[in-house]
């Protein structure tokens, strides 16, 4: 309860710090650039840092960049906001755009000579710069850790998160065709949940009482993997041996060395990583050269370096 506790107020704080459907602009003027930050409402607790770092790189960045950030929950909000930039007078967005339908009002922007770095998420549009983890080789080395714990006959679930559109899809073909090349006697069965732990324990529950027997489950997200992880416990379940995550989250990681009949694993996918992005727009906008697409390397974290990636200070 403690820790249930302590995650609502964590959420509280990030949603009192970068509003949710309103705007939070830094002071200043003068011959600063003025970048433009759309994020979605806090659903998830990634979700939540990611506002949260992209607004703390811009206010590191305030000699040089003065900045906006709305938050919002659908397309039609988000929309409205990236109409509201462009008033503003916007000279760059950063945008994690979650909402499909996001294409047109993008071209609008793009149309008006205002640069776009998106975070994550792949929108179809030349001019479009773009800052994302590697989502498919977090599924190349997720099939790779699963077959050298549980080896090449295993029985393996894949919790996959069709609504998370390209996101799940890359990680799922990372794994499917890695296996296929390493593995291709591993039994792999496949069940939709979503990015949550609520989910993930719901979700899980229900597999494990029609599957007798699980080697391995290739979870793509740590809130799934946490309600994965208690559906295990809940099932009185030892025939789980690997249960790997997605993300970074704090919680999870110290999840690690209290398992220590499951080998629980996360491919490091940090919010942090929307720090890049706010950078980009930023070198954009001072004429550097920039790549159109920014691709930060999987890390593998579990019960044997997850002090590494310890940090107190983390929202997530």
């Amino acid at each position: 309860m403690k820790k249930v506790i302590t995650l609502m107020l964590a959420f509280a704080l990030l949603i009192s710090m970068v509003g949710c459907g309103t705007t939070s602009t830094s002071g200043g003027g003068g011959d600063k650039h003025k970048i433009g930050i759309l994020a979605p409402a806090v659903t998830h607790g990634w979700v939540a840092a990611v506002a949260y770092h992209a607004e703390a790189r811009a206010k590191e960045l305030t000699d040089e960049v003065e900045y906006n950030i709305q938050t919002s929950s659908n397309a039609e909000e988000m929309t409205a906001q990236l109409d509201d930039l462009m008033t503003w007078g916007a000279d760059a967005i950063v945008a994690f755009p979650q909402w499909t339908g996001m294409e047109v009002p993008m071209q609008k922007a793009l149309d008006a000579g205002i640069r776009i770095v998106n975070f994550d998420i792949v929108i179809d549009l030349d001019g479009v710069y773009r800052v994302s983890g590697d989502n498919e080789d977090m599924g190349v080395q997720g099939a790779h850790y699963i077959v050298d714990k549980v080896g090449k006959d295993a029985t393996v679930v894949i919790l996959e998160v069709p609504t998370s559109g390209s996101v799940s899809e890359l990680r799922k073909k990372g794994f499917v065709e890695t296996a296929a090349e390493i593995a291709p006697n591993l039994n792999i069965i496949t069940y939709a949940t979503q990015f949550t732990r609520e989910d993930g324990l719901k979700d899980f529950a229900d597999i494990l009482t029609s599957n007798n027997k699980i080697d391995a489950v290739y979870s793509m997200d740590d809130e799934t993997s946490i309600g994965v992880l208690q559906a295990i416990v809940e099932a009185g379940r030892t025939d789980v041996k690997v249960v790997t995550g997605g993300g970074g989250m704090q919680e999870y990681f110290r999840m690690m060395p209290e398992n220590e009949n499951i080998w629980v694993q996360s491919a490091l996918y940090s919010p942090a990583m929307v720090k890049d992005a706010v950078d980009i727009a930023l070198k954009l906008l001072k004429g550097e050269d920039v790549a159109a697409e920014t691709i930060i390397p999987t890390t593998i974290v579990d019960r044997d370096n997850y002090a590494d990636f310890l940090d107190e200070n983390s929202p997530y």
